[in-house]
């Protein structure tokens, strides 16, 4: 369940006073707009695992990047957010590091899975995709566990300012990326599969 407030411009200050260690609240501060999520369901964290998986077995060879699980991305005070998995180049990580070990900067990749409920996906689908698209990220992957497919949205060219649906891949099909040389994966093995 995930609730959106909108009464105030919320900043990290605010949640330093929210949020606890012991906590398994997902907040994140999307255009000063407070967004707050509960633990995910574990055919999300599924997905959430294969996708980073499949990121890491590609990089192991490649080594070009970093592919961290759940990091949280600090972009302003009142924007960031907490993306189910990232990739980032090696040159790129270096230049968004900050002093306290967190990411202040866009990667190239952030993938979400959809959570149910209206509010998820339209924070998913258009809170968190005006805020990579205006941050930098330049490619966004959303995962649709029901419809059991992968929207992708790219900056189409240098000059793009903005992310665009490039593609939307359903089960039998093979995701690759222009930013991942060598990267396939097929959909369908990015989704949870109920035995029986």
């Amino acid at each position: 369940m995930a609730i959106s407030t909108k009464s105030k411009r919320y900043t990290l200050a605010d949640l330093e006073r929210v949020a606890q260690p012991w906590d398994d609240t997902r907040y994140e501060i999307i255009d000063g707009e407070l967004h707050v999520s509960s633990q995910p369901s574990n055919e999300h964290q599924y997905s959430c695992n294969r996708t980073a998986v499949s990121l890491t077995n590609w990089n192991d060879q490649r080594g070009l990047g970093i592919v961290l699980p759940a990091p949280g991305l600090i972009f302003a005070e009142d924007d960031n957010s907490a993306p189910d998995v990232i990739w980032v180049s090696k040159a790129r990580y270096r230049s968004v590091l900050g002093k306290e070990n967190k990411l202040h900067g866009p990667p190239e990749l952030v993938v979400e899975v959809l959570s149910p409920g209206d509010e998820n996906e339209r924070r998913d689908r258009e809170h968190k995709l005006r805020l990579y698209s205006r941050r930098g990220v330049d490619e966004y992957w959303i995962l649709d566990g029901p419809a059991r497919s992968v929207e992708v949205y790219r900056r189409l060219s240098g000059a793009e300012e903005a992310l665009r649906l490039a593609a939307v891949l359903g089960e039998d099909e093979t995701l690759t990326s222009p930013l991942l040389p060598g990267f396939s994966v097929h959909v369908g093995q990015l989704f949870f599969l109920e035995e029986g």
